[in-house]
This record gives structure tokens, sequence and C-alpha cells, in this order.
């Protein structure tokens, strides 16, 4: 079975995920906030599904309710890949009230508010499937209660409340992996501090334990070396690494020269610098955020400062500028970015 996962961007939307990769192992797992990124994201994996007509698919969408239009519109896609011969399951997992319409409507829409998300998803694996063995449901079962009564606001459960707080600002501050560049990676951060976590569940003082060890939770994910660092230098070096891993998939060129283009990576002075340093066949940096604002970073080279003018009217200095779009249009897809900015390279 190849299962397709989305989920929301939060505690308990990536809780819904941790459930389902550690029953499934592997599958392709989306984020998505609400409106536009539903719309697109929803679009990019019914794309992905046309690669797997031969197998069985089970496409999961939890913690987030869908408009009544975006259902209609999911229950049409769906019925007509089933009339072209795929194999799949369509199934919706939340507790958001405003959903009722679509739960009343489509059968594929399951809706309960008294439970979170994270608690459906963990209900339906052993519902539908076989779940989990003894072993994990002893890690697995704390960390959905506690996520269920700090998601749905249980402050009676004083044990599973106060470690709730302080799982929902651990994965929300988790922010040193870009979520766009390297969605993957960004979520296998967040499991892993959530499976980090559940080892002070059964202890005395937990939410306190578990506030005073984020820091080095996050620090021994990011570490690359086993020498220890700043968690800010570890996140540099990190995101470094991982950027010279997928290099050639974000390279652009201007005047012979190549660069590197990211997406909503935002703050960029260090890591570009950092990048450009490691990185010598490379001469500029360019950042560009949802709304089209763009930071642009060189190392001596190239003048970002005219790129800036020429691309866009903007300005700054020669290895430091910035700039801003006006026909940029939001995306969560990559190389729609690369694709746009590279014309317009060309251009000039």
């Amino acid at each position: 079975m190849k299962l397709f996962h989305i989920s929301h961007t939060d505690l308990d939307g990536y809780g819904c995920q941790l459930i389902t990769k550690e029953y499934f192992k592997e599958g392709s797992f989306y984020n998505a906030n609400y409106g536009l990124e539903v719309k697109l994201t929803i679009a990019k994996v019914l794309e992905e599904i046309l690669n797997y007509k031969d197998e069985e698919i089970l496409l999961i969408i939890s913690d987030l309710n869908l408009t009544f239009q975006e259902s209609k519109d999911l229950d049409r896609d769906i019925n007509k890949l089933k009339e072209e011969g795929f194999n799949i399951k369509l199934q919706l997992l939340d507790h958001h009230a405003s959903g009722e319409k679509s739960a009343n409507t489509f059968d594929w829409y399951y809706l309960d508010n008294k439970r979170c998300a994270t608690k459906i998803v963990y209900d339906y694996m052993f519902e539908q499937f076989d779940g989990f063995d003894s072993e994990t449901i002893k890690w697995m079962n704390p960390l959905v209660n506690a996520i269920n009564a700090i998601d749905i606001w249980l402050e009676d459960e004083i044990f599973n409340f106060e470690f709730g707080k302080v799982l929902m600002t651990m994965v929300s501050s988790a922010r040193e992996i870009n979520n766009v560049l390297f969605a993957d990676l960004n979520r296998d951060y967040r499991h892993f501090l959530l499976k980090k976590a559940t080892m002070f569940l059964n202890e005395e003082n937990a939410n306190i334990k578990l506030d005073s060890n984020i820091h080095s939770f996050k620090k021994e994910f990011l570490n690359q070396t086993k020498n220890d660092d700043t968690l800010d230098n570890l996140s540099a070096k990190y995101l470094v690494k991982s950027l010279a891993d997928v290099k050639e998939s974000l390279t652009v060129t201007y005047n012979g020269h190549k660069g590197l283009l990211t997406y909503c990576l935002g703050s960029v002075s260090i890591p570009a610098n950092a990048f450009l340093k490691a990185n010598k066949e490379y001469d500029f940096f360019i950042d560009i955020g949802r709304k089209g604002h763009a930071s642009f970073r060189a190392d001596g080279v190239v003048n970002v400062s005219i790129m800036a003018e020429k691309l866009a009217k903007g300005g700054g200095h020669v290895n430091a500028s910035g700039a801003k779009f006006e026909d940029f249009k939001e995306t969560i897809i990559y190389n729609d970015v690369k694709s746009y900015l590279q014309e317009k390279l060309n251009k000039i």
C-alpha cells in the first residue's frame, strides 16, 4: 500500500504523521496551512498519485478542515481517478466543527470534535489496521494523550495539559530547518523531538524536565560532527550542508555566473555567506519570500545591487541588496519559483 498523508503545520498535524509513519514506515508526507496551501498541496498530491496506478493507494488528510467547495472538488477528482482504474481510498480525519457540512455530505470525511486529530488517527490505526505492538504503545499512547489535552484544551488533565504545552512550544519553535526547501528534513526534525520527549512521560515534573532538555535535543539532531557548538552555529552548518547536498537543483545562472536560489529561507546573511565561502563555484545567493520580497548576497564577484535594480528596481550594496518582485505569485512549488527567476535573469 502506498501512503500519501497531508496534515496541518502544528503539533497536532505533525503528531498525526508521526503515527502513520511509525506504522507504514514509508510514505509521501506533506504539510499545509489553510487557504492556498491546502489547495496547492492537494493538487500536488493528486499529480503524484498518477505515478502509482498499479498500487493500492491510501490518501489521508488530517487536522485540516476543508471548505465545502474544496471537499466537492476533491471528491470529484478522486472519483475521476477511480474511473480511470486507480485503486485509491480517501480518508479525512479531523476535529474542527467548521467541517460539519462536508462530514454530513461525504463518507470519506470523518469528523469528531471530542478528540484531537492525532488521537483520531491513532484510534484509526487500530480500527482499520492492526495497530501497534506493546512497546510502541508504551510511548505513543501517553504522547497522544498529551497532544490531545493541549489541542482541545483539557485543563483538568493537569499532567497531560502541562506536558502538552511544552510539546506545542517545542514543535512551533523548531524552525532551524527550512520547511519549504527541506520539508522532509523539517518533519523528521519535529518527529525526532517528539519521540525524544517521550522519555519523560512517566516521570515527575515531566513538563519541566522536557523544557530543560529541548535545547540539547535540537543540538543532538543538528550536530553532524559530534563536536559541540552553539545551536546557532550547528544550525548554520546543518543548513549549509543541506544546501550543498542539493545545490545543483537550486542553481540559477546570470551572465555566466552560478548562483543559488532559495525560497522562504529568511535571514540569509549568515547562511548565504557561509555557503558562498564553502562553494567557490557560486558567485551569488538569492532568497525569495512568499510575497516576492527578495534578498541578494554575493562574495565580491557579482555586484548584486545592479542585479537587484535590473530585476525589480531594487538595490543596496555590492554584496548585499534587496528588492520586491511585484508580479510574483505565491506558490509551494520551488521549481515554479526557479523558472520565474531564471526567466528574469535571462533578460538582463
